[in-house]
């Protein structure tokens, strides 16, 4: 398997995205491709800073970390449209 595998319950990630053919099928359907470039991005540059206990808050994994900051950084030039799920860049 390539890329990273996702168990939505309890959040593991098996190694860093090389592509964002590698990130999973739901993320593909509903984030842009520059979203999705930047996810994986800021995925792994978190997943790197972070992967050691001393950059990181002992009661949180890096991967949920390194998630939540994907997501935060989609968030700074994306939103995602109520009516149909998708993710399109801010204006």
């Amino acid at each position: 398997m390539s890329g990273a595998l996702w168990l939505r319950s309890s959040f593991l990630v098996k190694m860093l995205y090389r592509t964002i053919q590698d990130l999973p099928p739901n993320l593909q359907e509903i984030l842009p491709e520059h979203a999705q470039e930047i996810f994986v991005k800021s995925f792994n540059n978190a997943w790197e800073e972070y992967k050691e206990n001393a950059n990181r808050p002992e009661d949180i994994s890096y991967e949920e970390i390194a998630y939540r900051t994907a997501w935060n950084a989609v968030k700074k030039k994306y939103a995602k449209d109520k009516q149909t799920g998708k993710w399109l860049e801010k204006v």
